[in-house]
């Protein structure tokens, strides 16, 4: 633990509908199974304010230090770690899992899940998140970067690294389903955070991606992102009206569609878009659904063009590893061009959730700099 200091700062949530506040903490040590990572850049979602004022009742135990992933640095590493030492450069993923029960599964600094063996580890293990200064994090938790082939081949920063919270998401969809290089994906609705992310996975992985909305500025916009980084992109548009059957033809007019990734937000989950789409896939097709549907998937077209449907939460952590090897093969949009963030610091805690809630969309994150 040389060089590390005693204590460390961390925004703390006292209770659900408080204001946060920042406190000192006393350093921990690495225990077996565990890391000390400081914290260069952590991801704020879109709906960070939400959790925490209690306006998505997610299951959270109080008091907590916020967070969700990270990018970092390890300062100390328990005895039983192999590869991972001091002065690595670390993605740091929120979500958590029981090593013993893959069922037990939370995302720290978010919720504690909705299992018995979730909410044990997430009171009583891994509880605080990463809006801190350093943090303690399962060993697992960390993957390494490769900083020289990141920041001086690629370009990249760790603020820019931050996306990998966004782009994980998708990833693990799109890997659920098997999209391979050279199919054509919908993406729907694409115009979010994690669903505009989604479109720059599906064309990384080498498919043709049909993005749909309702809003035509935000697609225009995507699309132009899209092509600013990789000019060769090949990438559609298609404006859901509502009219379930004009949208299913604007769909079929681009040919066989192979798949599907919804990412639907709680807003959108009576909206008539995930039909549509369906009604446009091929016989065979499949459809990764890791967003809130409530309208009718199962119907007389899905059962007779023998459709796939698989649900996703997040991502494996096989899943990781390979998007990591992806990034460090150049297979992205290089620096800026990947993603345009916005940083704070702890203390504007407010304004960076304020800040988030607007800032969504393809290429845009907010971050929290301890």
């Amino acid at each position: 633990m040389a060089n590390i200091p005693t204590h460390y700062r961390a925004l703390v949530l006292d209770r659900i509908g408080a204001d946060m506040r920042i406190e000192q903490r006393a350093m921990p040590s690495a225990d077996p199974g565990s890391v000390i990572v400081r914290v260069l850049e952590s991801s704020v979602l879109s709906y960070q304010r939400d959790i925490y004022d209690g306006k998505r009742q997610y299951p959270l135990t109080t008091p907590i230090v916020g967070g969700c992933s990270a990018v970092g640095r390890i300062a100390a590493v328990g005895p039983d770690a192999t590869i991972l030492a001091a002065g690595q450069l670390v993605w740091v993923d929120c979500v958590v899992r029981g090593r013993d029960d893959l069922n037990a599964i939370y995302l720290w600094g978010i919720h504690d899940g909705y299992s018995p063996g979730s909410q044990k580890l997430s009171r009583e293990i891994w509880h605080d998140g990463t809006f801190a200064e350093f943090a303690k994090v399962p060993m697992e938790n960390c993957v390494p970067l490769n900083e020289a082939r990141l920041y001086n081949d690629l370009g990249y920063s760790a603020r820019e690294l931050i996306y990998l919270s966004h782009l994980l998401v998708p990833f693990g969809g799109l890997r659920s389903i098997d999209l391979k290089a050279g199919e054509t994906v919908v993406v729907c609705p694409a115009t979010g955070g994690f669903s505009g992310a989604g479109v720059q996975v599906a064309l990384a992985i080498g498919a043709r991606v049909i993005a749909t909305g309702r809003n035509e500025a935000e697609l225009a916009r995507l699309k132009a992102f899209v092509k600013k980084g990789t000019p060769q992109a090949n990438i559609e548009t298609v404006k859901i009206t509502g009219d379930q059957a004009a949208d299913t033809a604007s769909l079929k007019a681009f040919g066989t569609i192979d798949a599907v990734l919804d990412l639907s937000p709680p807003a959108a989950a009576q909206s008539t878009h995930l039909p549509s789409v369906i009604n446009a896939l091929r016989r065979g097709g499949r459809i990764s659904v890791m967003g809130l549907v409530a309208q009718p998937i199962v119907g007389w077209h899905f059962l007779g063009h023998d459709l796939q449907l698989k649900g996703k939460l997040m991502y494996e952590r096989e899943d990781l590893v390979l998007f990591v090897k992806m990034l460090e093969a150049g297979l992205f949009a290089r620096g800026t061009d990947l993603a345009e963030t916005k940083s704070f610091a702890l203390e504007d805690w407010k304004e960076a959730f304020d800040v988030a809630a607007e800032y969504t969309g393809i290429g845009r994150i907010v971050t929290i700099t301890p």
